[in-house]
């Protein structure tokens, strides 16, 4: 038996890295990436089960499909095999950040051309993924309107409470819009994680979420405000990864921990490696607090998500036959929608965008995603060049 165990273990690790070291192209991607993998190729669940467990993350706040691997490894091999799938599929793109991040952080400057081309990049990469989540969570008029309203409130309201409250009131407005649509059918899960287990990790998502930011004024150590801002973030952040582009922002840009510059640089070179792009979290973490802040913020960034999964699996065929919960969920994903068009302007046109020349690589790179089908790792590549090119022609 514990040998059938520690296989079955290296055989999650071994699957999951396979993924972090290719998975390109963001979450869509990504999804794409483990149905191939796992139902597939390894036949480990069949798509009934995968699009439940799909449906499942993308109602839970977090990185959708790093919780997907989550789910998968814990079907596979329990809790740990959910830790397994989740160090896999992360680590090679948190290790490549950090090393981004030691790079700015020795050479302490940022004109050089190819880290404009970086920020460029962001750009083009957040209005691709605004087109495909527009189409998908907004195919109506009501949608629509709930996220233009979301859009002009988080500009209007720049913080990390303003966007909680929008979510919460695009939740009620889908309560009591999409109220009489249909739910869909569930399938079983085959899962030894036990409903006293899922409880008490809902019980530790909720206090950390409350307790952190109630002791922060007290503890005055840069792990502790690494913990806060990471876990609230990762806690709250609805729509993947490039929806904590603005949250994220507004935590360490205005208290002081980087400038703008260095967090879009960030986000920039975050689109060209494989993996989520919550591994933002490992690049922000090292500037903030070297390779020690590096390894807090990501372990933060992630933890809502061990704990959300951990908590919904066993109660989730019951959950989602609940149409106030499916009608709620069509408003918050509106919203997500505004919030991320929201950010495309600020910050990341107004940090990236300062000349013609800026906008010029701005739409070529757009059209490369969007009209020639590149894949994001390439146009970042590309951007990056076009980027140091400008600086050397036009300065």
């Amino acid at each position: 038996m514990a040998n059938n165990n520690r296989r079955r273990y290296i055989e999650i690790l071994k699957a999951s890295t396979k993924l972090g070291l290719t998975s390109f192209g963001g979450p869509s991607a990504h999804i794409g990436y483990f149905r191939e993998e796992y139902v597939q190729k390894r036949k480990w669940l069949d798509d009934k089960l995968y699009a439940d467990i799909v449906a499942l993350c993308q109602f839970l706040p977090g990185p959708a499909s790093s919780q997907v691997g989550i789910s998968i490894g814990m079907l596979r091999g329990g809790i740990l095999g959910g830790i397994l799938s989740w160090i896999g599929f992360t680590l090679p793109s948190v290790l490549l950040l950090m090393l981004f991040a030691e790079i700015i952080t020795q050479t302490g400057s940022f004109e050089s051309g190819w880290i404009q081309g970086l920020k460029i990049v962001a750009v083009a990469v957040v209005a691709h993924a605004l087109m495909g989540m527009g189409k998908t969570l907004t195919p109506d008029r009501p949608r629509i309107t709930v996220a233009i309203i979301a859009a002009i409130t988080t500009l209007l309201i720049p913080t990390s409470w303003g966007q909680i409250l929008i979510i919460v009131l695009a939740g009620l407005f889908g309560v009591i819009f999409y109220r009489n649509e249909k739910v869909p059918n569930t399938v079983s899960m085959p899962l030894t994680i036990s409903k006293k287990t899922g409880v008490i990790a809902w019980i530790l998502f909720f206090a950390l979420l409350i307790l952190l930011p109630l002791f922060r004024p007290f503890v005055q150590a840069t792990w502790y405000a690494i913990v806060d801002i990471f876990y609230r973030v990762g806690s709250i952040v609805y729509g993947g990864g490039h929806v904590v582009l603005p949250m994220l922002e507004r935590e360490v840009v205005p208290g002081g921990w980087m400038s703008s510059e260095t967090f879009i640089a960030g986000y920039g070179a975050a689109q060209a490696v494989p993996g989520p792009l919550f591994t933002l979290s490992g690049y922000l973490g090292q500037i903030m607090g070297s390779y020690s802040g590096a390894a807090i913020a990501v372990i933060a960034m992630f933890l809502p998500s061990f704990l959300l999964v951990v908590g919904t699996l066993p109660f989730w065929g019951i959950i989602r036959t609940k149409p106030r919960i499916q009608a709620a969920l069509k408003g918050v994903n509106a919203a997500v929608v505004g919030i991320l068009l929201a950010s495309l302007y600020d910050p990341v046109f107004t940090s990236a965008v300062h000349d013609s020349i800026d906008f010029v690589i701005v739409l070529i790179s757009f059209s490369l995603l969007v009209f020639y089908k590149l894949s994001p790792w390439i146009v970042v590549i590309i951007t990056a060049i076009l980027g140091a090119l400008g600086f050397a022609i036009f300065g």
